[in-house]
């Protein structure tokens, strides 16, 4: 599609495009993906910006050494780069380098990641008048919180040109739970760009672990969505069977400390390690033999189309958009939510048949390329900001 004409540039001809996110962090999904995406926007039509509202804390002090790696990835890609330091939800001063920019006339977009985000981009966009307003939901559990689920609908809904569902299912659940009109909806599919692992690189061995030993794992933000509690106990049940099971939990978040208690209190010390935020993530996956999924609730977690593309097959729970991405018995196993005792059993079974996870894991990480490329993905995005800059 050709780039959008008219009034509404910038003075370089481009198109201004803000993207809006809370954090910049190397294992959270969305907000890893909210940075790809303005890196990846075509330099010769969009001029990107990337926003982070809690880039520091109200003293200045940045979220660690990783954040600070990553902006100089995005910032030697081209793209402009804002940290706010929010402290209290509705301090309206951090966001005055924002205001200005977006006073300026030089945004013609702002497509904001998740709910926090999402209300702040309605509220300073429209008040500053910026053509299009991009709303983009990475899944939640759509029920209970009354308070959320009225912002969803009469604020973001309402106030933006689209609402972006990051699976079929969440889209299904704003109309059908939220009551958000579908024409204020679509479906858009994540991606990742599958980036090959490290040749030679060993980190089983580097960890210490026998390289006959079943390893098992999950990559991802520790928070009590991810319902971590339920994969360790049904660890538990897998050691006498499994004595030398490795388990591999790669991120940081929260519930870490009450991760690491529940480790104590079942002893697993031996059998579980928690490797914290990593960015070699393609280099660990080589480490496991089944990737593991026992969330309450998910859309389409960038953490499985990365399992996908290392060829592992994954046991998930059948929730949210997982199982539109994970066929049951096709790129892995399915098992009702909560269920250590299930989980338990669908993880035994692919550790019992090596041929099994491989047939497995080369049928999903076809589809991954397939159905989920980020490239694929940030060309969706263009095309819909020039549909809804036509429109407005």
């Amino acid at each position: 599609m050709g780039a959008f004409g008219g009034e509404g540039h910038r003075s370089d001809g481009r198109i201004g495009v803000v993207t809006l996110v809370d954090r910049l962090i190397s294992i959270g999904g969305a907000e890893r993906l909210a940075a790809e995406i303005s890196t990846r926007l075509d330099s010769e039509r969009y001029a990107s910006t990337l926003c982070i509202t809690r880039w520091s804390d109200p003293d200045g002090v940045r979220w660690g050494d990783v954040p600070e790696q990553m902006r100089a990835n995005v910032e030697a890609r081209g793209v402009n780069f804002i940290g706010l330091s929010r402290g209290r939800p509705w301090e309206l001063r951090p966001w005055r380098p924002l205001v200005r920019l977006l006073r300026s006339g030089d945004v013609q977009v702002i497509h904001s990641h998740m709910h926090g985000s999402n209300i702040w981009a309605v509220l300073l966009g429209r008040l500053t008048g910026v053509p299009v307003v991009v709303a983009h939901e990475h899944t939640w559990e759509f029920s209970g919180q009354p308070i959320r689920q009225f912002l969803d609908k009469y604020l973001i809904a309402a106030g933006s040109d689209i609402l972006i569902a990051c699976s079929e299912e969440d889209r299904r659940r704003m109309t059908e739970v939220e009551k958000i009109s579908p024409k204020s909806t679509m479906y858009l599919p994540n991606g990742i760009d599958g980036r090959p692992p490290t040749p030679g690189r060993d980190v089983r061995a580097e960890l210490g672990i026998p390289a006959d030993a079943p390893v098992i794992g999950s990559v991802g933000v520790i928070r009590t969505q991810k319902r971590l509690d339920v994969l360790l106990r049904a660890v538990a049940r897998l050691l006498p069977h499994f004595p030398d099971l490795r388990v591999l939990l790669v991120g940081d978040g929260y519930e870490r400390p009450n991760v690491e208690a529940l480790i104590g209190e079942l002893g697993l010390g031996d059998t579980v390690m928690m490797l914290g935020s990593r960015r070699d993530i393609p280099d660990v996956l080589e480490a496991f033999d089944v990737a593991t999924v026992s969330s309450d609730f998910e859309g389409s977690p960038l953490a499985v189309m990365e399992y996908m593309e290392a060829g592992i097959p994954v046991v998930a729970t059948a929730v949210g958009g997982l199982p539109k991405m994970i066929e049951d018995g096709v790129y892995g196993l399915l098992v009702a939510p909560r269920d250590p005792d299930a989980l338990a059993e669908a993880i035994a079974e692919l550790l019992d048949d090596p041929e099994r996870r491989a047939a497995m894991g080369a049928a999903a990480r076809e589809r991954r390329r397939e159905q989920y490329d980020l490239d694929v993905m940030v060309t969706r995005i263009e095309d819909l900001y020039e549909k809804l800059l036509t429109r407005a």
